[in-house]
């Protein structure tokens, strides 16, 4: 039985209001980042020299392997996916010097709210500015950049997202709540998705798209949908007080007292801490998948513009129901074996998609749709598995430290996948580089001396 009494439930009001902001920033990340403008605009042929895009002008080319892997225009499209991992290394490295310090700073003031909603704007801003790309070789680089400053304001929206989970849940709902965002967003993402489709199929209501103008559409919708499902959040999400007992800092003195904070976690909660570290290297992992899902789906297995999206709102819907299912099973199963159990499967479909990929398409529905599925629940799982390790008292520095742990490790999912990339010269070979991340998580915490699941009690 818990050693506190149960706090009472906060109006379900609230608890919308905040699910309703993974519904709001979902378009960001399935449609701009995996399945649309990144993949089907960004790193495709509209943004190489007119020369090099007219080898492929009948679009017979196949590029994921065989001999038309080594034509110009092939590796015209590496060099297009490698850049654009490059570019996301470098929002890594952004958020890894920003985020913990802005993390810290804003539980100590009480502002995660407006950290949130701030960012949230930020947010809007730059996907509507990325209607300025348009699709010329020397438009790249502005349109791989407003991406990547989208990315590094995302994150930092999210960091304190995470931080007030605890301001609308108790730590008995906390699980569902959690897996309540994830499916949200995920069902979010598939409605982005297929009002995209409908758009095509009715021919953009005969406007002229040949210049990339669908693309830049999608994404000035997408800074629509992020501002009018975000209110909301705004109107009725509480602000978390602020700490009262420790002085304020200046902003570099602040990352003298992360490193105190963490050495102290390490000294006195030891499988916290541990699991932090492991959780921080699947997560990157977990967030490769769908960052460049979509890339290799187009580039290494072929897929049309029209099978990314509907492969994109498959992923999305399976990911959004079982993130709903492993939020309610969690008091029965425990959130350690649902993650460790998702992060298998994501480890075999990977593998599977690497090795089998000479049998083309239907390997990548297969096991694209597996590895996506199983992202939603390994997440909304690592939220609820730190809730029960953490003392009440600590939930809210404990949560702030799950983000700036994640944060840190931000940068190494685009890394291995450029790296590998560059190594081997294709782009199914990026896969591995996601693999391997992930792999070295699972193993991580599976040695974390964790308590044992005491089913319908979240206390450690």
């Amino acid at each position: 039985m818990s050693a506190h009494p149960e706090p009472p439930a906060p109006p379900r009001r609230q608890v919308l209001s905040w699910a309703l902001w993974d519904w709001a920033t979902q378009p960001f990340k399935s449609v701009m980042l995996t399945f649309v403008f990144v993949t089907l605009y960004l790193v495709s042929d509209a943004f190489l020299p007119d020369e090099i895009a007219a080898q492929n002008a009948d679009g017979t080319l196949v590029c994921a392997q065989g001999p038309d892997a080594a034509t110009e225009y092939c590796r015209g499209l590496s060099q297009l996916t490698e850049w654009y991992g490059w570019a996301t290394f470098a929002a890594g490295i952004a958020v890894l010097l920003l985020a913990p310090v802005l993390g810290q700073r804003a539980d100590a003031s009480g502002s995660k709210k407006r950290w949130v909603v701030g960012a949230t704007a930020s947010l809007a801003v730059l996907q509507f500015s990325l209607f300025l790309v348009i699709p010329e070789p020397r438009f790249f680089w502005l349109g791989a950049l407003l991406v990547a400053v989208a990315s590094v304001v995302s994150d930092i929206a999210e960091v304190n997202y995470y931080a007030l989970l605890v301001r609308v849940s108790t730590p008995r709902t906390m699980g569902r709540i959690s897996g309540l965002g994830w499916g949200l967003g995920y069902l979010g993402g598939i409605t982005a998705l297929l009002i995209v489709v409908a758009l095509d199929n009715v021919s953009w209501f005969g406007l002229d798209v040949s210049d990339g103008l669908a693309y830049r559409i999608i994404a000035a919708g997408a800074a629509v949908w992020t501002v009018t499902f975000a209110v909301p959040f705004v109107l009725n999400v509480p602000e978390a007080p602020g700490r009262t007992d420790r002085a304020r800092v200046g902003f570099f003195r602040s990352y003298a007292r992360l490193v105190t904070d963490i050495a102290q976690l390490f000294r006195e909660q030891r499988a916290t801490a541990g699991f932090l570290v492991a959780s921080a290297l699947y997560r990157d992992g977990l967030a490769g998948v769908f960052a460049f899902g979509g890339v290799l789906a187009a580039i290494s297995f072929g897929f049309s513009a029209t099978e990314v999206i509907l492969f994109g709102v498959a992923a999305n819907l399976i990911a959004g129901i079982l993130s709903i299912v492993a939020g309610r099973l969690d008091n029965r199963f425990g959130a350690r074996n649902i993650i460790v159990t998702a992060l298998i499967v994501i480890l075999i479909a990977g593998i599977c998609i690497f090795a089998f990929r000479d049998g083309g398409k239907p390997v990548y529905w297969v096991g694209g749709v597996a590895l996506a599925a199983m992202v939603g629940p390994a997440q909304a799982s690592s939220r609820t598995l730190l809730a029960r390790l953490t003392p009440t008292n600590m939930q809210g520095e404990a949560f702030g430290l799950y983000a700036t742990t994640g944060r840190v490790m931000s940068f190494l999912a685009p890394l291995l996948w450029s790296v590998t990339i560059a190594w081997f010269g294709a782009t199914h070979f990026g896969i591995l580089g996601i693999v391997l991340l992930i792999a070295v998580g699972l193993v991580g915490l599976l040695f974390v001396p964790l308590p044992r699941h005491r089913r319908a009690n979240n206390t450690p």
